[in-house]
């Protein structure tokens, strides 16, 4: 089955975009800059409502919006609401940066040469 599946790149990356998939990455972006992390809770919560009311993410919301929210939010949060941001900032064992998944990929297949 797995060999006659096809991938629809781009269904699939409208899809991780649509839904607010980058809602934990607002709310990371407010606590780096020093907002208390149930604060930047509220404020992305807020934002999401926006979002849901006028059918737009976040990303195509405006800076001015996005500020209305959280005068912690400057014009580089930009660079945390798109899905290369949200893929690269998870750099650790068992994220999703590309660092992080060609570790696991060679781990896997060194585990799979030597259990063979």
């Amino acid at each position: 089955m797995t060999p006659a599946i096809h991938a629809q790149r781009d269904a699939m990356r409208e899809a991780a975009r649509r839904g607010f998939s980058t809602a934990t990455d607002l709310a990371d972006y407010l606590v780096r800059q020093g907002v208390a992390f149930r604060d930047a809770h509220e404020v992305v919560g807020r934002a999401v409502r926006l979002g849901v009311d006028s059918g737009r993410d976040l990303a195509e919301m405006s800076l001015e919006e996005l500020q209305g929210f959280s005068g912690h939010i400057q014009a580089d949060v930009f660079d945390v609401l798109t899905l290369e941001g949200s893929v690269a900032a998870r750099d650790h064992i068992g994220g999703t940066a590309p660092a992080q998944v060609r570790a696991a990929v060679k781990r896997a297949r060194q585990w799979l040469a030597a259990n063979q």
